[in-house]
């Protein structure tokens, strides 16, 4: 039994804050080197925590739970306002590599928003066909349904989500968007331009608010 007079440290509570994203989808995703094994992306910083001793290797490489967690991917949705917010991914039950844990991630994304708090304009029915880490950036291939409906502001707003999610771990990497394996450079019925690979920074500059 405790000594009633022995003092108790008190518990410390968890916190699982919500992390805005920049307005309005003028945000996007970069690529970067090192432990995420993007091979030559230049990262140079990215901007979450990253375990004191990273993993080397190829894309392959299984992640262990422990770097997993201290690195949860992000899943982001649109608010009321068309802005960015963000909510922790759902791990994978068992040790999987970066690429698992991306492709989990994005299929999440694409299953819809997990209560009324958050919003999407990811076309219902949207299927993900792959995510492929290479050495020129992260591919993310989805099927047609992906192109279909709403207007600029929708179509600027989906691939915001999209992008930003694929790149949560690494904000200043590339990122290929693909339709059926094809490159997607022309969005919707409006004309949507993507000039890929895209960047945060392209994106803002190409889509400013």
């Amino acid at each position: 039994m405790d000594d009633p007079n022995t003092p108790q440290t008190p518990k410390k509570s968890l916190v699982n804050p919500l992390i805005a994203g920049a307005s309005a989808i003028a945000i996007l995703l970069g690529g970067g080197t090192g432990f995420w094994a993007w091979n030559q992306l230049n990262s140079p910083q990215p901007t979450v925590e990253t375990p004191s001793e990273a993993p080397t290797g190829t894309a392959q490489q299984p992640l262990s739970p422990d770097v997993i967690q201290e690195t949860a991917i992000q899943l982001y949705w649109l608010d009321e306002n068309i802005e960015l917010v963000a909510t922790p991914a759902t791990l994978l039950e068992k040790t999987g590599t970066l690429e698992d844990s991306l492709e989990n991630a994005i299929q999440q994304l694409l299953d819809g928003p997990p209560d009324d708090s958050y919003g999407t304009t990811i076309p219902e029915g949207t299927e993900l066909r792959g995510v492929r880490l290479e050495g020129d950036g992260i591919h993310v291939n989805l099927s047609e349904d992906f192109t279909f409906g709403g207007g600029t502001a929708s179509m600027s707003g989906r691939v915001a989500q999209i992008l930003y999610t694929a790149t949560s771990l690494n904000p200043d990497g590339k990122v290929w968007l693909e339709i059926e394996g094809q490159p997607l450079e022309v969005l919707g019925g409006e004309g949507l331009i993507l000039d890929q690979p895209l960047t945060r920074e392209g994106y803002a500059q190409d889509f400013p608010l």
